[in-house]
């Protein structure tokens, strides 16, 4: 559960960087984001573990 609430987490914030940071909200630029702001939210959590782990 504690995994799925750090994506989370990471992919609010993502999808909230992108959507300020974008001139025109337009819906598909609103997928796009989306999807690439899930994206980074599991490199994310997938680089934390890797450095926990070390």
């Amino acid at each position: 559960m504690a995994a799925v609430l750090e994506v989370l987490v990471w992919w609010i914030a993502l999808t909230g960087i992108w959507l300020v940071l974008i001139s025109t909200v337009d819906p598909l630029e609103v997928l796009v984001g989306a999807v690439a702001a899930l994206a980074a939210a599991l490199l994310a959590r997938a680089g934390r573990r890797a450095v926990a782990a070390q």
